[in-house]
């Protein structure tokens, strides 16, 4: 199984010590002097040229901050969660995908004890079937929110993730993905594609832009959760804790949950 060639991830947690660490900001203005303090800190814990040229590269993205600070369909009750997001239309297709491409989603449970109604339901929710993938440079979507207060310390290691995945050559400096730097059909921040993803469709590579690498690296993330196969995942039974690891709000946990069951059911 090919895997991204990830770093320690204590490493990257850890970071460097407070005398290094890059100072965060509450506005973009200083955000170009930012950057060169963000690149030492990043080849301390051995980011290489190629990194280091993409974040010199980067720009502050207004975009970015503009989606962040106004998240507001994770305050919506479940039910109005479920209306919104069109929970309605996801389990439908998703039903269709399941039900056209059997062999794929039993591959899938076989392999890594995930539900296939999960994964389906994680796919509509997060890109509508990889309809859109975002639309935003995922260097600079990541590195403005390591640099933003707001959440500096979450996102500066999703950050160096990511420099380390272009140097790797999983990603470069023009890649798109949604507003907070999410990768791919089920959109993986980029500490979570260098520690996760696998190769789904054995072509030697992983690529979240393609539906098979996609759709394992999210099993192989589950299962590394704490997934148990065969256990159940609604609210109250085991799996239910690792669904909670993929999103932090509990009506998408919740959503997730409910559409699963009916798309398997």
């Amino acid at each position: 199984m090919i895997r991204f060639k990830a770093a320690l991830s204590a490493t990257l947690l850890a970071l460097a010590t407070p005398a290094l660490a890059a100072p965060c900001s509450d506005t973009g203005g200083q955000y170009e002097s930012w950057k060169p303090v963000m690149a030492q800190e990043a080849a301390a814990v051995g980011v290489g040229q190629a990194g280091i040229a993409a974040l010199m590269g980067s720009s502050y993205a207004k975009g970015t901050i503009s989606a962040d600070r106004n998240q507001k369909s994770f305050k919506y009750t479940l039910d109005k969660f479920l209306q919104v997001r069109g929970a309605d239309a996801i389990v439908s297709q998703g039903r269709k995908r399941k039900a056209k491409n059997p062999g794929f989603y039993s591959a899938l449970e076989s392999q890594y004890g995930v539900s296939a109604g999960v994964l389906i339901a994680i796919h509509g929710m997060e890109t509508g079937f990889g309809n859109f993938m975002g639309d935003s440079n995922v260097i600079s979507a990541i590195a403005t929110l390591a640099y933003d207060c707001r959440r500096s310390d979450f996102f500066t290691p999703h950050l160096l993730s990511a420099l380390i995945l272009v140097d790797q050559g999983a990603i470069s400096p023009r890649t798109v993905g949604a507003k907070h730097g999410e990768l791919g059909h089920t959109q993986f921040l980029p500490g979570n594609a260098l520690q996760y993803g696998v190769d789904g469709d054995g072509d030697g590579r992983v690529d979240l832009m393609q539906l098979a690498d996609a759709m394992a690296s999210t099993a192989n993330f589950l299962r590394q959760k704490g997934w148990q196969p065969g256990l159940g995942y609604q609210e109250g039974e085991p799996n239910f804790a690792v669904i909670q690891q993929w999103n932090a709000a509990t009506v998408y946990q919740q959503a997730i949950a409910l559409m699963g069951a009916k798309i398997d059911g």
